[in-house]
């Protein structure tokens, strides 16, 4: 009888330890593909960002001059700036920029859609709601900060990229010249000037538009019954939480512009409410604030249109190839 018992208790042992063998690899498992599906955000999210401010980049261009010039906006002097530049620089002129445009935004736009990806596991963890669609205040503050994350590590590359948009070619041969002038001539800090509006305004910026696009497709799910909308659906979603986002955060946007650019527009702009206050009272609040936001409600809609549509597709392309196994994992 004793010997019975002795056998059974030293059984235990062993039967935790099997129990321990076999969740082992489930956990690891689970730790892997989560960091596949990280990395799988990050290449997405890159390629997205990539895509959308190619398209819309020559109208991001013009919205920029417009931005630190003290001329009056208008749709009509806009597109006879693009056919001037054409006519003059040729068609390759009107992406003027976009080199350093692809070099910031495809790490900010990684940055942003998998952290994204990550607030929105660590707050439906925190709220109890993993798994599932997060109520609207998480879902907020989720795309709040994911936009703040991205744009804290990638700020330098938004100056230098503006710096490039504005200026001829003879002034910045290339994007690591930029840097080069721009830390000998004026200093590092200058590479970080503007940072405080940029952050004031991709708070509501990114919190608004990620929050929409969420909203939007929950609620077509809902409606619909299908998990997942067809791409035109996505588009116009996106588009119309690019629309809401940027109307919403755009005089920051205005302000970030004159003090990334204030070396070479020979403005004195230093702090966010000088900037604001020299804006309003040479320009006027309509017309100084809110310049070209008339080209942003074109462009808007469709770089955010086609950012999170190449992001959704890419990432479900993504996640059939690894159910069918073209990486190993």
């Amino acid at each position: 009888m004793a010997h019975r018992v002795h056998d059974h208790q030293s059984s235990l042992p062993v039967a935790q330890a099997t129990t321990l063998l076999s969740l082992q690899p489930s956990s690891q498992a689970k730790d892997l593909r989560s960091r596949r599906m990280a990395v799988d955000s990050l290449l997405c999210g890159a390629f997205a960002g990539a895509v959308a401010k190619t398209v819309i980049a020559p109208l991001d261009r013009t919205k920029i001059i417009f931005q630190v010039s003290s001329d009056r906006f208008s749709a009509q002097k806009a597109f006879r700036l693009i056919y001037c530049t054409y006519m003059k620089e040729g068609l390759l002129s009107l992406w003027r920029g976009n080199s350093a445009t692809m070099v910031r935004v495809m790490p900010y736009a990684a940055i942003q859609f998998c952290s994204h990806e990550q607030y929105k596991k660590l707050l439906g963890s925190h709220y109890g709601f993993q798994g599932k669609a997060l109520p609207p205040v998480p879902r907020l503050l989720a795309g709040s900060l994911a936009g703040t994350t991205a744009a804290m590590l990638t700020y330098p590359l938004d100056t230098v990229r503006a710096r490039m948009a504005v200026t001829a070619k003879e002034m910045y041969s290339n994007i690591m010249h930029v840097f080069v002038r721009i830390s000998q001539e004026e200093g590092v800090k200058t590479l970080y000037r503007g940072f405080t509006p940029t952050i004031l305004g991709v708070i509501p910026y990114a919190g608004i538009t990620f929050f929409t696009y969420e909203t939007l497709k929950k609620r077509h799910t809902e409606r619909t019954k299908r998990s997942q909308p067809y791409p035109y659906e996505r588009l116009a979603f996106g588009a119309c939480a690019g629309l809401i986002g940027q109307s919403a955060s755009y005089p920051l946007d205005v302000v970030r512009r004159r003090m990334q650019t204030a070396g070479v527009t020979g403005s004195s702009y230093v702090t966010i409410i000088g900037t604001m206050r020299a804006i309003v009272t040479q320009e006027g609040v309509v017309r100084g604030l809110y310049k070209g936001l008339s080209m942003n409600w074109i462009k808007g809609p469709v770089a955010v249109g086609v950012s999170f549509t190449t992001f959704d597709l890419a990432q479900n392309l993504l996640l059939k190839l690894h159910q069918m196994g073209y990486f190993i994992h």
